[in-house]
């Protein structure tokens, strides 16, 4: 009914111990034979460790780097070439490093700090009521505080009118009572 084992693609194919032990005999004895040879033809190379090594590793990307950093293509080894635009990568130690000088900052972090400059200045003349907008800001409170003190002065006068109201009343009570 169901399709057994759900890796898809091949099967898969296990490598016995045997196998690999094989594999590990035919690279040694390659290694044996390229030692032989370097011994005929004189190299003086046969105690290297690392060529040992490396014929028995299979993992030689890392010296292999190291090998093509050091060996220059084609005629970059012929020529020294003096490019005043290249920089060389020059690498300094932790002791050298100046953590306390002025680092250059970033764009995006330069204009962020002038930002809030500007804003600060804004907000400086804003209080002092040297920008528009603080103009416009006292004006209206100006306004505002004329219309609150007519306000009062209207409320002083009806209160001062009702008293003088409810006294002549009071008054004309008195009259009318005494006769």
């Amino acid at each position: 009914e169901g399709k057994k084992g759900g890796h898809k693609g091949r099967a898969r194919q296990y490598t016995s111990p045997e196998e690999i032990d094989a594999q590990l005999q035919a690279e040694k004895q390659k290694a044996r034979e390229e030692e032989e040879q370097s011994e005929e033809l004189g190299d003086g190379a046969a105690g290297d460790p690392k060529k040992d090594k490396k014929s028995l590793d299979s993992d030689e990307s890392d010296e292999d780097d190291d090998d093509y950093q050091q060996k220059r293509k084609g005629v970059e080894g012929l020529i020294d070439i003096e490019n005043p635009n290249r920089i060389g990568q020059t690498t300094k130690k932790v002791t050298q490093l100046d953590l306390d000088g002025p680092k250059e900052l970033s764009r995006r972090e330069r204009e962020e700090i002038e930002k809030q400059k500007a804003k600060e200045r804004y907000m400086k003349m804003h209080l002092a009521g040297k920008t528009e907008q603080a103009k416009a800001d006292l004006a209206r409170l100006a306004i505002i505080r004329k219309q609150r003190e007519e306000a009062a002065r209207k409320k002083e006068e009806e209160r001062k009118a009702k008293d003088d109201a409810t006294v002549s009343g009071k008054r004309m009570q008195s009259l009318s009572l005494n006769k």
